[in-house]
């Protein structure tokens, strides 16, 4: 598995709709990437890979933005990087001779295997409210006011 900004750069995306839409109010993108430090047309294809996978829907109009459309205890920082990411394993040959002719035999093969599954098992561990909890509790990174 592989952590790429996608799967980290969606959750500091989630976990801002989630810290700023307490009221279900929309969250304006351009917000988003202000207070992130992120690239709008990066954030914007994020955005549009969540929408298709259903955890925000965005509204338009001059009030418009995006919200959540899943609970935040619903929504697992495992699942967010499969989304984003890609199911992507360690070594990336899961068995597949053609990447790696001795995939087939690989003794290590499973060790990475295994350590792919653990990383997911502990991502699913955590969900976006769990991150909500922290960002309120961290008195270095409160959340930043409008």
């Amino acid at each position: 598995m592989k952590l790429t900004t996608r799967s980290r750069y969606g959750t500091r995306l989630l976990l801002d709709i989630a810290l700023h839409s307490q009221d279900g109010s929309p969250v304006p993108s351009k917000d988003t990437a202000r207070r992130e430090g992120l690239s709008l047309k990066y954030l914007e294809r994020l955005i549009q890979m969540l929408k298709q996978a259903g955890y925000v829907k965005g509204k338009r109009g001059p009030n418009g933005g995006n919200v959540l459309i899943r609970e935040p205890a619903d929504i697992s920082i495992g699942e967010v990087a499969r989304i984003l990411d890609g199911e992507e394993q360690v070594l990336g040959c899961e068995g597949d001779v053609t990447t790696c002719p001795r995939a087939a035999v690989c003794l290590k093969r499973s060790i990475w295997d295994d350590a792919s599954m653990a990383m997911y098992k502990m991502l699913d561990s955590y969900s976006l409210a769990d991150l909500m909890k922290d960002a309120y509790l961290c008195p270095h990174n409160p959340p930043q006011e409008e």
